[in-house]
């Protein structure tokens, strides 16, 4: 259980690192060069502070409703009730 869990968590980490290059770089950077300009940097701050804050509400929002299911599947454990909801072996895209 606790190995489904590290790869759901690692699988969790790369998706959001994944989400954060695509949406805030393109965002915040529209001429890629050698360097980042300040108004690049804290564009690029910002933008991952409010991504990585969707993300937490998302993931709570969710970890929240796979326990409510699992109480309704009569107490199943809620990483099975979540491997069942993705369809995978723990991990899930929540984006």
């Amino acid at each position: 259980m606790k190995q489904i869990q590290a790869e759901a968590a690692m699988t969790n980490a790369r998706a959001l690192m994944s989400k954060l290059n695509e949406h805030c770089f393109d965002k915040c950077i529209p001429t890629p060069g050698s360097s980042l300009s300040s108004g690049e940097q804290s564009c690029l701050s910002t933008c991952m502070e409010k991504y990585i804050s969707m993300w937490n509400t998302t993931s709570r929002t969710y970890i929240a409703r796979v326990g409510k299911e699992s109480k309704k599947m009569g107490g199943q454990d809620p990483a099975t009730v979540a491997a069942m909801a993705t369809g995978s072996s723990g991990g899930s895209s929540l984006l």
